[in-house]
């Protein structure tokens, strides 16, 4: 595909006819007071119909603000915008990150060795390639878990601690969180992000050095966070009467720059690869994925690849009616751009899926929050959108009550296992009939009348219940997604995490914007370095504006009193 096909159709959506078309449609919807519970009175099939099944999931977004005609509307959108034109040319490695000239290929790291589709940059197949690399990853991990790869002591490794930011951090986390019950019975997985020492001392305060092992994940090895937190963690175990020598049995490194590895002590043979093509955000599948193979296992990493590999097969064969990545994100801008949804509010009924609100918010909100389009005009509508949550049942006693009856409007993703997250059936069911109850009273609601009927059903006065019923009473027709696993396995959850991804993708070519670019984060970067250069000399020297000026110097008074 040439890059001006690639780019056709790229230009900022609201001058579409579709999106006019959905500005009217929308504009209808609330002049007629369409309620999602009334269309599910007058149509029985509603739920079947706006259901999908892929990859062992199921999307139920049948208690969206949606009718036949709006999914119409949508998919008309969907298709003036070339979304699957551009889903085929990422699959096909073109550099789709128009701003980095880069192929964007993390779905390669998923495909299976044998009837591979191939995956061609610049000319080559990279499938064999991060098949090599697996293997190394395989054979490395076999060799932790099986203890046959010791300490400077001569004892296996019991605490594996993996050094990162970003997606070398929440990736990885997220994963070994929600697959705790199958992570290895000797080995602890810990994760060190924040640049705040605090992190890092409170893991290693539970940390023998002799049966440590770290895994410093950067991809040039220069991340200020990670290499500050890498020299201290090297400093902590040298200080337990390690030699430098012995560096090279308790940290390897998942990065492309081999001499900055080599120059702290790691050895190139510890050092795993991966790739330009593959952003941080969606690099777990890599060896950035090291930590978690090492926890779970070869054969269980390989499943987790497989359930994302199925998603990607979904979402590169199905038509976008029917294509889960695609419709999930379509009532998103649905949600968004024309009902003026603030949010989306990930809630998942899974205790072990407790870090995936914030994995998710990486995902969608470094990728999506963009202000112009692809040819670098002003947007003209708004892109993104604030990713936030904490799993169920436990915040129904916290946020859940903006949720219900707060001014502004905020979609809700429940995500829930069928099959049991803990031990006891009992806890499970009342866990899903929390679930599926409050995507019912989001939709519902309750009215006045029916508030007056409960309050006299007691016996209060009828004086008393006039007061309270406007405090008792709430709209509903509020928009949710249920997404159910059918377990939380590997294989689920892989393909659990690459619905959003595509979903991502899908909604950035929506918007016309770049999804795989993160321009935004530099300049936090570069005015970092410039005001740490001055907080570590003593004296604010450069210019700044006089609320940045003053903090600098409270914090130099700060750090002298400490002397």
């Amino acid at each position: 595909m040439s890059a001006a096909a690639m780019l056709a159709g790229h230009l900022n959506p609201a001058t579409s006819s579709a999106w006019q078309a959905l500005l009217r449609h929308a504009d209808r919807q609330k002049e007629t007071g369409f309620r999602v519970a009334g269309a599910f009175a007058l149509d029985p099939e509603r739920a079947s119909r706006f259901s999908i099944d892929a990859a062992g999931l199921t999307l139920d977004y049948s208690k969206q603000r949606i009718d036949t005609q709006t999914m119409q509307l949508l998919l008309a959108l969907a298709a003036e915008r070339n979304v699957a034109g551009r889903r085929d040319a990422m699959f096909a490695g073109e550099k789709v990150n128009t701003t980095e000239h880069r192929a964007v290929l993390h779905v390669a790291l998923r495909e299976p060795a044998v009837g591979a589709r191939q995956h061609i940059v610049d000319g080559v197949d990279v499938v064999p390639a991060v098949h090599a690399e697996l293997a190394r990853m395989r054979a490395f991990s076999e060799q932790v878990r099986a203890g046959a790869w010791r300490g400077r002591t001569g004892q296996a490794i019991t605490d594996v601690v993996n050094i990162g930011i970003g997606g070398s951090d929440l990736g990885p986390q997220m994963v070994c969180e929600a697959l705790r019950r199958d992570i290895h019975p000797r080995l602890r997985t810990h994760f060190v992000s924040n640049v705040d020492g605090g992190d890092l001392d409170r893991v290693l305060a539970g940390l023998n050095a002799a049966t440590t092992l770290f895994i410093v994940s950067s991809k040039t090895f220069t991340t200020q966070e990670t290499i500050m937190n890498a020299r201290r963690a090297r400093e902590w175990f040298l200080a337990s009467g390690a030699q430098q020598a012995d560096v090279g049995q308790h940290f390897v490194a998942v990065t492309t720059n081999l001499p900055a590895a080599g120059a702290f002590g790691i050895a190139s043979t510890n050092c795993f690869r991966f790739w330009d093509w593959v952003g941080g955000r969606y690099s777990l599948w890599s060896a950035v994925g090291l930590s978690v193979m090492i926890a779970i296992g070869g054969d269980a990493f390989a499943e987790l690849l497989a359930g994302a590999h199925a998603m990607d097969e979904h979402f590169v064969t199905a038509p976008l009616a029917s294509n889960m990545p695609c419709v999930l994100a379509l009532v998103g801008i649905w949600n968004g751009n024309f009902l003026g949804a603030s949010s989306l509010c990930v809630a998942p009924y899974a205790q072990d899926l407790r870090r995936l609100p914030a994995y998710l918010q990486q995902l969608e909100m470094e990728s999506n929050g963009k202000s112009v389009a692809l040819d670098g005009t002003p947007l003209a509508t708004t892109s993104g959108s604030a990713i936030w949550g904490e799993p169920g049942s436990n915040g129904q006693h916290a946020y859940f009550q903006l949720l219900h009856q707060g001014t502004g409007l905020m979609a809700v993703d429940f995500i829930a296992s069928l099959a049991l997250t803990g031990t006891s059936p009992e806890h499970h069911r009342v866990l899903l009939a929390n679930c599926f109850a409050q995507s019912e009273a989001l939709m519902c609601g309750k009215s006045a009348d029916t508030v007056r009927a409960e309050m006299r059903a007691t016996g209060m006065a009828e004086a008393e219940i006039e007061a309270l019923v406007p405090h008792r009473t709430f709209t509903g027709n509020r928009p949710s997604n249920t997404i159910l696993l059918p377990e939380l396995s590997p294989c689920s959850l892989g393909a659990l995490i690459a619905l959003y991804e595509h979903k991502v993708f899908v909604q950035g070519v929506i918007w016309g914007i770049n999804s795989f670019d993160q321009w935004g984060v530099e300049l936090g970067k570069q005015l970092a370095k410039t005001i740490d250069t001055e907080l570590a000399a003593g004296a604010v020297t450069g210019v700044h504006d006089a609320s940045t000026q003053a903090l600098m110097q409270r914090a130099i008074a700060a750090m002298a009193d400490r002397r």
